[in-house]
């Protein structure tokens, strides 16, 4: 396995598959480039080193083949923007067309190929179709953390077909470096805090980081399987029924391996589901029927800042409220907030999963914490102690 600072890229035709998945709005526009951002450095090191560059990734789910509003022509723009440099774009990342494309790049060059999963191959893991994708570069780059962990053709077969010339990008490397440090840290208290709708889709993690954690804060809607496992009033609030049963076991889980478990003592409760609902201050266990959390209460956000704010390591995946709504995201704020404090007083914060992410940005806070994490699912299922097929291709020898 090559190491990005050491390699030589001098001549050499790179083929990088980077995580250019970003939202476009209605006209085909790029609405947050943090993804194409994420890969800069690792696209400028290749350059400067005299490589020439072939980028691929996937965009959206396509159904059956080609779709124009999944084409990665609508990102060329952005990404020359971030580069400061021509894109040039072969519109198949297979054939013909990416094949001539390849032979007339020059050293200091940059091509994208087309929408990798226009062919069903990629997501099937094809191994005659990551041949044909091999046998354009020299030198094989994973630098999508983001798609880490699918055993896709671009993202974990290729590898197979660069044996000595295979390598994480700067992107790779330091999210598995940022992940190490929150899962193996000796730096106590180590904080988890967990938020989001849902305790189903948390629940291997928060089994996972019980391991390790000295304190688990819980916010958001899965708070409420919590609540009503425990007998609390939580009147028409998100709840998973089928679920309580394994709230109560998490709770007991906590107790035994001596974790302090963090539940919101009040909440904001509304009349409905909108930003002009009615709202108001209650215990989180007394939410009067008709009536909904969606934000954590003061209190909780009082205790809930202090424990943040005596932590030296603290991972944070999932908002604490409906922070998308002015009215209910006060409680995501100030957890980010009290987050950013620990970090400026010499703690390590680590930030992960889409909705996080997406409220670090909205806050503006991402340069104030430690690391901000691009990859939703191949976070989770890395904290979740999953071996990633992206990361394990490279390290493979």
């Amino acid at each position: 396995m090559l190491n990005i600072d050491t390699a030589d890229f001098k001549g050499k035709k790179v083929l990088i598959r980077v995580d250019f998945n970003v939202p476009l709005n209605d006209k085909l526009e790029v609405t947050d480039d943090t993804r194409i951002r994420a890969a800069v450095p690792t696209i400028k090191k290749v350059l400067g080193e005299g490589g020439s560059i072939i980028l691929m990734s996937h965009l959206g789910r396509p159904k059956s083949g080609p779709e124009d509003k999944f084409s990665l022509k609508h990102i060329i723009k952005k990404t020359e923007e971030l580069l400061g440099t021509t894109v040039k774009f072969a519109d198949d990342s297979i054939g013909t067309s990416a094949e001539n494309a390849v032979s007339e790049l020059k050293a200091g060059e940059v091509l994208l190929l087309e929408n990798l999963r226009f062919h069903k191959e990629e997501e099937k893991g094809d191994k005659a179709f990551a041949k044909k994708l091999a046998s354009l570069g020299d030198i094989y780059i994973n630098d999508a953390f983001g798609t880490a962990h699918r055993e896709h053709a671009s993202t974990a077969v290729i590898a197979e077909f660069f044996p000595e010339q295979k390598l994480f990008g700067y992107l790779m490397q330091n999210e598995i470096e940022a992940v190490d440090k929150v899962l193996h840290s000796s730096d106590k208290p180590f904080t988890a805090i967990m938020g989001g709708a849902k305790v189903s889709s948390k629940i291997s993690i928060i089994e996972n980081v019980l391991e390790k954690v000295d304190h688990l804060i819980v916010g958001g809607g899965m708070i409420f399987t919590f609540i009503k496992a425990q007998g609390g009033k939580i009147g028409s609030s998100l709840v998973e029924e089928d679920k309580l049963e394994m709230a109560k076991d998490l709770i007991k889980k906590a107790k035994e391996k001596g974790v302090r478990l963090h539940l919101p003592i009040d909440a904001v409760i509304a009349d409905k589901f909108a930003d002009d609902a009615s709202t108001k201050i209650v215990a989180a266990d007394q939410i009067p029927d008709g009536w909904m959390g969606l934000d954590i209460g003061p209190e909780t956000i009082k205790l809930f800042s202090e424990v943040i704010k005596n932590s030296k390591t603290i991972l944070w995946n999932g908002p604490m409220g409906v922070f998308e709504m002015p009215s209910f995201e006060k409680g995501t704020r100030e957890i980010a907030n009290a987050i950013v404090e620990a970090t400026k007083a010499g703690s390590f914060s680590l930030v992960g999963g889409g909705d996080s992410v997406a409220a670090v940005n909205q806050f503006g806070i991402a340069d104030k914490v430690s690391y901000v994490s691009t990859g939703g699912g191949a976070l989770l299922e890395y904290m979740e102690g999953i071996e990633l097929p992206g990361v394990k291709a490279i390290r493979q020898k």
